[in-house]
């Protein structure tokens, strides 16, 4: 009988919602074999039999499996994290930064020490001052460093205008740039059907709302499901980037990543488009913006800014 030839790794750090829906998608698309991991005991292990047992079915032949330890991670050339707390009632910004930072901080060095030649796609809240930490603790070059939310946002924004048209949302052409919150900047002038610029079919107030809507667009879920947050959406954004990567597509995609000189901005982990392959971020692509979305863009990056230098001093790193 002949060798099987042995698939690509790839590790999703994180086994909640987001984690193990990425996971899913991965194996069904049959990227390469699954590593999922969460510090639950038997969780990643129940998970993986389930989605291992399902592979009859639906056909894939990409194997899951589950780990409490970093072990397994070992050689992956791809690690999803969506590893981290929610926000809960009562906790404030500078609380869930610090939470989230210092679990970011022990699974980038980990992930670091078993599979040092990975890219690592962020996802974890919040995800712009995220990327930053996993950057500084790995020590990876920042083309390997690349975090999810702008394929999320944009995808967002897409849904909502094909929805206001009526029209497949495969013919809308839309991108969200800048930081993943309220301070986004879902470009309206780029902004088209097959072609037609959005403008011309949306009264531009009714625009403005579907761009504010967009900005809130987590939040918007958050408020229907009462007791959690968005992850079929998220899962889909980050296997669109692992596929991508894995598949060298080199799709150019609005992703968060560091910022050197690009738009006027040095050294803050900002959305804005890149072309996305095997090495990572192949390329960062600076679009010629007018001087509103320009400026928009510049406080997002500010903002982003600030959660850095806040997470820095409060996890020592520099």
């Amino acid at each position: 009988m002949a060798a099987i030839m042995a698939r690509m790794k790839i590790g999703v750090i994180g086994g909640g919602f987001v984690g193990s829906t990425t996971a899913q998608r991965i194996a069904e698309k049959q990227l390469g074999d699954v590593v999922l991991f969460d510090i639950v005991d038997g969780m990643p292990q129940g998970k993986a039999l389930d989605l291992a047992q399902a592979a009859s079915v639906y056909g894939y032949d990409s194997s899951v499996t589950g780990a409490n330890d970093y072990g397994p991670l070992e050689g992956a050339k791809v690690v999803v994290i969506t590893a981290g707390m929610p926000r809960k009632p009562g906790m404030d910004r500078s609380d869930l930064l610090k939470v989230n930072g210092k679990i970011m901080q022990e699974v980038a060095g980990s992930v670091q020490e078993v599979a040092p030649d990975a890219t690592l796609v962020v996802v974890s809240n919040p995800l712009d001052v995220m990327c930053y930490v996993a950057h500084l603790v790995s020590g990876l070059p920042r083309k390997k460093v690349v975090g999810m939310a702008g394929v999320l946002d944009t995808a967002r924004y897409r849904a909502f205008i094909a929805e206001e048209l009526g029209v497949s949302v495969k013919d809308v052409q839309a991108m969200v740039l800048g930081g993943h919150g309220d301070s986004m900047v879902p470009l309206t002038a780029t902004a088209s059907v097959s072609g037609i610029p959005v403008s011309d079919l949306i009264p531009a107030e009714r625009l403005e709302e579907l761009v504010t809507r967009t900005r809130h667009g987590g939040a918007e879920i958050v408020q229907l499901l009462k007791t959690g947050s968005a992850y079929y959406a998220p899962s889909a954004a980050a296997t669109a980037m692992v596929e991508s990567i894995v598949l060298d597509q080199r799709r150019i995609l609005p992703c968060c990543t560091l910022l050197d000189g690009e738009y006027g901005i040095d050294g803050t982990w900002v959305g804005v488009p890149v072309v996305l392959g095997s090495g990572g971020v192949e390329e960062v692509i600076e679009l010629d913006l007018g001087a509103a979305d320009r400026e928009a863009l510049r406080a997002s990056a500010q903002a982003v800014r600030s959660g850095q230098d806040e997470v820095s001093a409060m996890l020592g790193l520099s």
